[in-house]
C-alpha cells in the first residue's frame, strides 16, 4: 500500500497547509485509503501506522490503535506468519479491504516514507533495535515496556528518541489509571507525611506454558533465525517461544523485568524519582533447576535512594505499589486504592497542589501527543529509569552481593564485573545494525 504515489506525509502536511494562505493545490496523487479519506477525516487528521510484533500483547494493541478515528495502519510485521496473517486480516476486515502489507522483516515497515509511526511489542530482547531504528527514520513510537532489554540499550533508546525528535511513548498504561494517578498525587502532596519506604510486589515465580523441550525443527511459517536475532544460536523447541520467552535469560529477565515497567515505574513516580535511580542495590533469588527457564524466583532486592527511602521489590509481597510515611500509607494496585487514614480517598486537590499529568486512554494519549509533538504520560527517558530498577535487581540478585549505582553516569561504581553485565554482544550482524542506528 503506498507505493510509487505515496508521499511523506509530514511533507504531504507541510505543503497542504499553505493551502489556507492561498496556495494551489500540489500535482501529486495520493490514494485515498492510505491517507485516511475513506475513513471520514482530512489527511491532516491521520495518523499512518505500521505494527512490528503482533502476538498477544501485539494483537492486543494492534486492536486498540485500530479503534482509534486518527489512526490508519498500513502494514504488519511478525517473523510467524500466523500471526501475521491474522494481524492482516484483523486491520483488512476494520477497513473492508485487502490493502494491509504483511512483513516478516520489521526493516521492510520502517523504510516506508509513507508510514507516520509504528508501535512494537516484540520479544523483550528485541525491543531497542527496531526502536533506534524507526527513531533514526523519524518515526514516532508506541512500544510495550520494559523498554529495553538491558540497561545500555535503553539508553540508546533515550538518547535516539532525543537525537531525532520523535514522540515516544511506553505501554505502562497504568499512568493513564486515575487510580494509580491519585495514589501518586496523594504521596506526592505530603498527604501521608514524608515517605521513609516503598513496597513494590510483582508477580512471583515463572509462569512457564507447558510443551515438548526437545529439539526439532521450527514450524513452517516461523522465521525462527530472526526470532533469535541478537540472541545466542540454540536448537527450536516448541516450549522457547512466544510466551515462555518471558522466563528464558536470553531473551528476557522473568517477572523482573516483565512487571518493574508497571509497578516499578509507579513506585518511581510516586516519589518524583522518574529520572533517577537507587544508588545501593541488595537482594536474593531462588534460581529454577530447569536448563531451558532460568530466570530468577522467589526474589527479593532491596533499594536505597540518596533522596533517603528504602525500596523494595519482591514476589511474595502483595501485588501493586505502597507507600508508607510518617502520617500513613497508600495501596494501589490495578482495580484497587486504599489507605490509612482512610479519609485520604477523599481528598479533593487545589490549583495550588501538585497535579500529575492526566491522561484516560493511554493510546489516545500517544495520538494527541503525535499531533501536538508534546512529551506522552510514559516517556522514554522516565521508562529508561524505572526499568532500570529492575535491571539492577536482576544483576545484584545475581551478583549476590550489594552493588553501588551511579544514577547520573550509568555505572556501577568500581565493580567492573557489575558493569559488564551492562549490555551483551548481539549475534552476527546486529551489533552493527544497532551502532549504525544509533550513529
Amino acid at each position: 500500500m503506498g507505493g510509487k504515489n505515496a508521499i511523506d506525509r509530514r511533507e504531504f502536511l507541510k505543503r497542504t497547509g499553505a493551502l489556507a494562505a492561498g496556495a494551489v493545490a500540489f500535482p501529486y496523487v495520493v490514494r485515498s485509503s492510505a491517507l485516511g479519506m475513506a475513513g471520514g477525516l482530512s489527511p491532516s487528521n491521520r495518523i499512518t501506522m505500521g505494527a512490528i510484533g503482533v502476538g498477544g500483547m501485539g494483537t492486543g494493541d494492534l486492536r486498540g490503535f485500530l479503534g482509534k478515528k486518527e489512526v490508519q495502519m498500513l502494514a504488519v510485521c511478525d517473523v510467524d506468519k500466523r500471526h501475521r496473517d491474522r494481524a492482516k486480516n484483523i486491520v483488512d476486515a476494520k477497513y473492508g479491504n485487502k490493502d494491509c502489507d504483511a512483513y516478516n522483516d520489521f526493516r521492510e515497515i520502517i523504510a516506508r516514507k509513507d508510514i507516520d509511526s509504528v508501535m512494537i511489542a516484540t520479544v523483550d530482547q528485541w525491543h531497542a533495535i527496531p526502536a533506534v531504528m524507526a527513531a533514526k527514520a523519524g518515526k514516532d513510537i508506541h512500544a510495550q515496556k520494559p523498554l529495553a532489554y538491558n540497561i545500555a540499550e535503553g539508553r540508546a533508546i533515550v538518547d535516539a528518541v532525543k537525537k531525532h525528535g520523535v514522540v515516544w511513548q511506553t505501554g505502562s498504561q497504568q499512568r493513564s489509571d486515575r487510580r494509580f494517578r491519585f495514589a501518586c498525587e496523594l504521596v506526592r502532596n505530603g498527604c501521608i507525611g514524608k515517605v521513609h519506604t516503598v513496597k513494590v510486589g510483582l508477580p512471583n515465580r515463572n509462569s512457564v506454558r507447558g510443551g515438548s523441550t526437545d529439539p526439532c525443527d521450527p514450524p513452517e511459517g516461523f522465521d525462527y533465525n530472526m526470532w533469535l536475532g541478537p540472541a545466542p544460536w540454540v536448537p527450536y523447541n516448541p516450549s522457547r517461544c512466544h510466551w515462555n520467552f518471558r522466563w528464558i535469560k536470553d531473551y528476557a529477565g522473568g517477572q523482573i523485568t516483565d512487571w518493574a515497567g508497571h509497578h516499578c515505574d509507579i513506585a518511581q513516580w510516586g516519589m518524583n524519582t522518574e529520572h533517577t535511580a537507587p544508588v545501593e542495590i541488595e537482594g536474593t533469588g531462588i534460581w529454577p533447576k530447569s536448563l531451558l527457564f532460568n530466570t530468577v524466583e522467589d526474589y527479593r532486592f532491596v533499594c536505597k535512594y540518596k533522596e533517603g527511602f528504602t525500596m523494595i521489590v519482591a514476589g511474595p509481597l502483595p501485588q501493586g505499589v505502597r507507600f508508607e510515611g510518617e502520617k500513613g500509607w497508600v495501596f494501589v494496585n490495578r482495580g484497587q486504592i486504599d489507605a490509612e487514614p482512610k479519609s485520604l480517598l477523599k481528598t479533593e486537590f487545589g490549583p495550588n497542589d501538585i497535579h500529575l499529568y492526566r491522561s484516560n486512554d493511554h493510546q489516545q494519549n500517544f495520538l494527541d501527543c503525535v499531533k501536538t509533538r508534546k512529551k506522552t504520560v510514559a516517556p522514554a527517558d522516565v521508562a529508561h529509569h524505572s526499568i532500570m530498577i529492575g535491571h539492577l535487581g536482576v544483576i545484584a540478585i545475581t551478583l549476590e552481593r550489594k552493588i553501588y549505582w551511579d544514577p547520573e553516569k550509568e555505572r556501577f561504581i568500581n565493580d567492573a564485573g557489575a558493569n559488564d553485565m551492562l549490555s551483551r554482544q548481539m549475534r552476527g550482524p546486529w551489533q552493527k545494525v544497532l551502532q549504525d542506528a544509533v550513529s
